[in-house]
């Protein structure tokens, strides 16, 4: 039993394709070919739209579903990592509701994969229902060295029961399954010792760290000044021990990281063409693949600014999309993301965006065997994107699984 689909375009992951073509899935949405509209015999199903595969989150926080609409937008990064440490602890029901609900939105709206940072074992419940695809991201932070061990053993503890679980299901598929790997929160959170224990621990693994995110994350870096004196303060770490690099903070932090790990950077608000050509030189034991991840909406909640994307396009940089989590968003939703895009790099094409939404993400979690593209074998979703004019997206294009 097959099914056919066809819309106004097909957007294959790689390319957009115009007006009569017909993709062809088998009953559990396999991908079997796309041919001519001509040569596709009847029971076709027409859609006014594009079809798409399934989108890419390539970076959310759904353990922080519940803290939606409660911290305030614009307030800085340094108030709002205070707000999250401070605010975050609610009851065990409420958490495990909003993380059903977030869910529920992510794959209404298309996505099917998501890297997810993961703090505690709060999402385990929801992710053992097989319904999205995940990359736990458990995150290590401790920023101050002498705590280094405890901080690592403590996220190590978190990855085994992230383990343990996929494991305990026997049931996961190849395209439904789950992958854990420890990553480091952010450089203003991870002492070297801590980064050392990191990089051991990661071999050829897939990881991800906040980059770039805020000047007060540079000025902290460069020179120990900004915001972030304030924010150790508040939090009562005396960070006494803590040196000034006098270089920016990726080429602070990249050199701690050189066992062949593919990372994803995420924000890259204040990176610099200086610091691409960094991540490009031999300055590491060997080559790393970085992917470099836009969560548009999220920067403009917490500090109003967003990344130079044009310079990051012009770098030739690999691109992924995420959503960041519902406490710095309105939503869950891929879309909504080019959406900003567009509105504030109006040269864009969606077809580059959707790529990035797409293909990108899925080469970045190491998931494009199966998702990502409509190509022969692959299971990837079809989304149907609506309400697009001329292949621009306006205020009130939506996107909606289909298969």
């Amino acid at each position: 039993m097959y099914r056919k689909f066809s819309a106004n375009n097909i957007f294959t992951g790689h390319a957009m394709l115009p007006e009569g073509n017909v993709l062809i899935t088998d009953e559990t949405g396999v991908i079997t070919e796309i041919i001519a509209l001509k040569d596709a015999g009847d029971n076709i199903e027409f859609f006014n739209g594009i079809l798409s595969p399934g989108f890419i989150n390539a970076h959310c926080h759904l353990e922080l579903s519940h803290l939606k609409g409660l911290i305030p937008e614009k307030t800085g990064l340094v108030e709002f990592v205070f707000k999250v440490i401070t605010e975050r602890h609610f009851a065990e029901d409420q958490i495990l509701a909003a993380i059903e609900t977030a869910e529920n939105e992510m794959l209404q709206n298309g996505i099917v994969a998501v890297g997810d940072i993961c703090n505690n074992a709060l999402t385990i419940p929801q992710k053992k229902k097989q319904r999205l695809q995940y990359h736990n991201f458990i995150e290590v932070s401790g920023f101050v060295p002498a705590l280094a061990q405890a901080r690592f053993d403590r996220s190590v503890t978190i990855l085994e029961e992230y383990q343990s679980a996929t494991k305990a299901n026997d049931q996961y598929s190849i395209f439904n399954t789950q992958r854990s790997t420890l990553s480091p929160h952010a450089p203003y959170s991870v002492s070297p010792q801590l980064f050392e224990l990191i990089n051991n621990a990661s071999t050829n693994n897939i990881i991800t760290i906040h980059n770039q995110e805020t000047i007060a994350e540079e000025e902290f870096i460069k020179n120990k000044t900004g915001d972030f004196l304030k924010l150790y303060e508040k939090l009562g770490i005396n960070i006494d021990f803590f040196e000034a690099t006098s270089k920016s903070s990726l080429q602070s932090w990249l050199p701690y990281l050189n066992n062949d790990q593919s990372i994803i950077l995420v924000h890259n608000v204040t990176t610099t063409a200086e610091d691409i050509a960094f991540t490009k030189i031999g300055n590491r034991k060997s080559e790393i693949k970085n992917w470099f991840c836009l969560c548009p909406n999220a920067n403009l909640y917490i500090t109003d600014s967003l990344p130079d994307v044009n310079m990051l396009i012009q770098q030739q940089c690999n691109i992924v999309l995420g959503t960041d989590s519902l406490a710095s968003n309105h939503q869950l939703g891929m879309l909504e993301e080019i959406k900003t895009l567009h509105n504030n790099f109006s040269q864009l094409k969606l077809e580059t965006m959707l790529q990035w939404a797409t293909i990108n993400g899925a080469k970045a979690l190491q998931m494009d065997h199966q998702l990502g593209s409509f190509e022969k074998g692959k299971q990837p979703g079809v989304v149907l994107i609506e309400s697009v004019e001329n292949l621009q997206v306006e205020k009130n294009t939506s996107s909606k699984r289909i298969l």
